[in-house]
């Protein structure tokens, strides 16, 4: 029975487990909508990836998404990037986001 318990437990932490950290410079980064970047600069693209199952176990999709927006942002920092935009539906725990740089 502790097997089990042991088990359950573990399923349960890693559900909730936020792995992917927003940086101090990505979180400066705004994430916007396609119609607010008409004055912005396109610097680059991004392609974020990361597991979406754990285990054999699917993670939340919120979350996924989440930590896809995270990564994308924190990347956008190296690209002299300021705004990102995602430019694709999430799909296999990938994601595509346009970089843009919006601030003079």
């Amino acid at each position: 029975m502790k097997p089990v318990f042991a088990i359950v437990t573990l399923v349960v932490f890693l559900h909730a487990c936020t792995w992917v950290k927003t940086t101090p410079e990505g979180a400066k980064v705004r994430v916007a909508q396609a119609s607010e970047i008409e004055k912005c600069e396109r610097t680059g693209e991004v392609t974020a990836s990361l597991k979406s199952r754990v285990g054999g176990f699917e993670r939340k999709p919120g979350k996924v998404a989440g930590e896809l927006e995270t990564l994308a942002r924190n990347e956008a920092v190296t690209m002299g990037g300021d705004t990102v935009v995602a430019e694709s539906l999430v799909k296999d725990g990938r994601q595509t986001y346009g970089v843009y740089r919006c601030q003079p």
